[in-house]
């Protein structure tokens, strides 16, 4: 039985965010060495921080929050669906069959280092690939770039996706999934009335 594999960001200081998002911040606020009952430390960081799933109501003003979100989304098979040489993923990348409930993408961004400096050239999902998605009746959506739409006009593949009530988890870390299908699980923190959640995601091959 193949293991399950973590495809989510480690929470570092210092990792790459969103231009103008807040930096993340670790700070410890109770140290046993210094004579504390316990370690405690404070966070500081984005909805939409490392793997994160974004909400519909992230662009949509009557989408669904994280904690109206169906749970059984987050668990369930998947398919990963490879674009390694292209600058987005288009219509023309999709395979001819149906798409599955769960699709995720794996491009040239898991390739990077996690805490390579913010790229504005992450391959992103162009609207024809976001339209197909939801015609083909998909429920949930997932990318290894910091944004499922392009950096500088993220809006219309997010509206597409969002709109059609398609939660969407960015910062998938893929390099070592194969192409196919999958068994996937991701774990978004229950904010109320959120926007968006940092996530743990984990995927196990079937094949």
């Amino acid at each position: 039985m193949p293991k399950w594999m973590d495809v989510s960001m480690k929470l570092t200081p210092g990792m790459p965010v969103w231009p103008g998002d807040p930096a993340f911040e670790s700070v410890p606020v109770a140290s046993i060495g210094d004579g504390d009952s316990c370690n405690l430390t404070r966070l500081t960081l984005s909805t939409h921080l490392g793997t994160h799933l974004d909400a519909p109501w992230h662009f949509c003003p009557d989408g669904l929050r994280v904690d109206e979100l169906d749970p059984e989304l987050f668990f369930g098979e998947a398919l990963v669906v490879e674009v390694l040489n292209a600058d987005a993923v288009r219509a023309e990348h999709l395979p001819a069959s149906p798409l599955p409930r769960r699709v995720l993408f794996k491009t040239r961004n898991s390739l990077r280092p996690e805490n390579a400096p913010f790229d504005t050239d992450f391959v992103a999902v162009a609207p024809d690939a976001a339209e197909r998605l939801v015609a083909d009746g998909a429920r949930l959506v997932g990318v290894d770039g910091y944004s499922v739409g392009a950096h500088g006009d993220t809006g219309p593949t997010h509206q597409i996706l969002l709109g059609a009530g398609i939660p969407v988890v960015e910062g998938l870390r893929l390099a070592g999934v194969p192409a196919g299908p999958c068994e996937f699980v991701v774990l978004p923190l229950p904010i109320a009335g959120g926007d968006g959640a940092p996530c743990r995601a984990f995927v196990r091959a079937t094949v």
